[in-house]
């Protein structure tokens, strides 16, 4: 997902045990997309965004792993193609801004230019690098405002290696740990010959996981794909849902390459992202796919507290306008569009900084979480995965009668009801 869109740690530990006593939600037989949503919907997902990126260096098996750790039930990795035909885990093609590529003597001339969803980019391209070359390179922090002490420690895992890693850590903690993997830039990685869907199903069916049951979610912004992948497997598909910004009333905009699948823009089709989200565009999806992962302003946007010339003012005083500029719009028709379609929605991305809240929210990131729980929605995408799984306790404490009981007594007590709950089962 694109780049540029905490409680305290005591305060996590008192609920952090309850909340990964919850099971994975039951599946749906068969193979018809978008019926598991009512079954799901008693329990939201939480999506290690990148791993625990919100604490280490994204995509690599330290974050995925600490991701688990603090409580996610998926970890989301994002796949690129090597030159020799290998998918590993990263944000770009482009990997100049997430890895220290660039530091490195003996790759100095793989610096180039490419053009990436129509948008020229200098950097280094993972198709340039054999598998065995990008074994040499190390992963950094992506995020200046985050902590850079991990950066260079950190190799960079294929696809196979995330795999191996969840089934390994669902071993050890006694539940179900999936994968979210996203697709990166398809029509791009087609034209180099490199197309990703065959081998991604190609590692699933390896590890015993390309079926309908596989804990295993596959997402894209590009539709033409995700067409094509349904009629090759079972597995769940997402249609991911971007934007390129939010104007000052709220509304989305959109500007290339973030106003419409580039399948889109490469066929000459017209309309943005936003079209996938009206009634007709929703049931569209719901002929390939099982759920949709929208831009999280979609569901619940904000508008500028105070607009000066057509832009948001520094209400705050922190000197710079951001998100705690903005105030909360009531929520959209688009989740209970989804949902009366049938389909999963999964919004991302949920960061705890304090500049990416609206100030609603009085700099708690537990209440943005706590607001789209509300809502509705089946499952979310964080960089930080204990506060997510902190506020989906405290939303079950809130409203689950039965659920201060069980957290005292635990799946095991004389409480019969408190093994009858599916959110305090383990699987």
């Amino acid at each position: 997902m694109k780049q540029n869109k905490g409680l305290a740690w005591a305060a996590a530990g008192a609920v952090l045990a309850c909340a990964t006593l919850w099971s994975a939600p039951a599946l749906a037989d068969g193979n018809k997309p978008g019926h598991e949503w009512q079954a799901q919907k008693a329990r939201p997902l939480v999506i290690g965004h990148r791993g625990a990126a919100g604490y280490l260096p994204e995509h690599t098996l330290e974050a995925y792993a600490l991701a688990i750790e603090l409580g996610a039930d998926y970890i989301e990795p994002d796949l690129v193609a090597t030159k020799d035909g290998f998918l590993i885990a990263r944000h770009e093609p482009n990997m100049i801004g997430t890895t220290n590529v660039k530091e490195l003597p003996q790759f100095a001339d793989r610096k180039r230019t490419m053009v990436v969803d129509g948008v020229a980019e200098e950097g280094f391209f993972a198709s340039d690098f054999t598998l065995a070359e990008i074994g040499q390179i190390r992963a950094v922090q992506a995020f200046g405002e985050r902590d850079q002490g991990f950066n260079g420690r950190y190799r960079i895992p294929t696809f196979d290696d995330v795999i191996k890693l969840a089934k390994r850590k669902s071993a050890e903690e006694g539940r179900t740990v999936g994968v979210y993997p996203e697709t990166k830039h398809p029509t791009y990685h087609q034209n180099l010959g490199l197309a990703l869907e065959d081998r991604l199903l190609a590692v699933l069916q390896r590890h015993g996981w390309n079926h309908r049951g596989a804990p295993v979610f596959i997402q894209s912004f590009e539709q033409a794909n995700l067409k094509s992948l349904r009629g090759k497997t079972s597995v769940r598909l997402v249609q991911l849902v971007d934007a390129d910004d939010v104007a000052p009333n709220g509304a989305l905009t959109f500007a290339a390459p973030f106003d419409r699948p580039y399948d889109w823009a490469v066929a000459g089709r017209a309309g943005t992202f936003a079209d996938l989200l009206t009634p007709q565009g929703l049931a569209e999806v719901r002929t390939y796919a099982d759920g949709i992962g929208p831009w999280k302003p979609y569901l619940i946007s904000s508008a500028c507290v105070t607009v000066v010339n057509n832009a948001c003012a520094d209400v705050n005083g922190d000197g710079r306008v951001n998100d705690a500029d903005r105030k909360l719009l009531p929520p959209s028709a688009v989740l209970a569009n989804a949902h009366a379609q049938g389909l999963l929605v999964h919004p991302y991305t949920f960061r705890n900084e304090q500049r990416r809240l609206a100030s609603d929210y009085a700099g708690v990131p537990v209440n943005e979480y706590l607001a789209f729980y509300e809502l509705g929605v089946d499952g979310l995408f964080s960089d930080f995965t204990d506060t997510a799984v902190v506020a989906r306790s405290l939303w079950v404490l809130k409203n689950d009668p039965q659920a201060a009981r069980c957290l005292v007594e635990g799946r095991h007590g004389n409480n019969g009801a408190c093994r009858g709950l599916r959110w305090l089962n383990a699987n």
